[in-house]
């Protein structure tokens, strides 16, 4: 199974699409690890710089509607060669939340009012995120300050997440 949790990337915008995360111009890389080097590169945010920003982060946080756009599993697999193995939002594009969890990955939906407390509370001190996925418990913080927040993940999920992805379950159970 993965490493879920670490340092977050908060990310304060909805509707952040599969081009922003990875851009088509690199869906012919040889392999997954080349992906590396361009994630999040056309993404637009005040003092968001990507060349400095991604590395050592383990977490995203962001808005509603993450991963709209073309169906492709490159989005999920540069957030995973970069070490980003969850990401928390409001909601997720069908066919990218399921894409993160054929990876392996954990796509974790929260409500805008706590996403809300979670952006005020924690974006401007280098949080960090642990992951209890046996209780679905996010627990975000910052030195002496913390926050326990419950998450869901169907039974598939949860299997398809502790196999590793899909091809490993499917070694496991066909």
């Amino acid at each position: 199974m993965k490493t879920f949790g670490g340092k977050i990337l908060f990310l304060d915008r909805g509707n952040i699409n599969t081009d922003e995360i990875i851009p088509a111009k690199y869906l012919n890389e040889a392999s997954k690890e080349d992906l590396k080097p361009n994630l999040l590169e056309d993404l637009k945010l005040p003092s968001f710089d990507p060349k400095k920003d991604i590395a050592g982060k383990g977490v995203v946080v962001t808005r509603a509607n993450f991963g709209c756009g073309s169906s492709r599993e490159h989005a999920p697999w540069a957030l995973e060669m970069n070490g980003i193995n969850i990401v928390i939002a409001e909601s997720f594009a069908r066919i990218f939340r399921q894409n993160m969890y054929n990876c392996g990955m954990i796509a974790a939906e929260l409500p805008a009012q706590v996403l809300d407390e979670i952006f005020r509370e924690f974006a401007l001190i280098g949080a960090e995120l642990s992951v209890d996925i046996a209780r679905g418990m996010l627990t975000f913080k910052n030195g002496q300050k913390e926050k326990k927040v419950p998450f869901t993940l169907d039974g598939f999920e949860k299997a398809l997440v502790e196999a590793g992805g899909w091809v490993e379950y499917a070694e496991k159970h066909y």
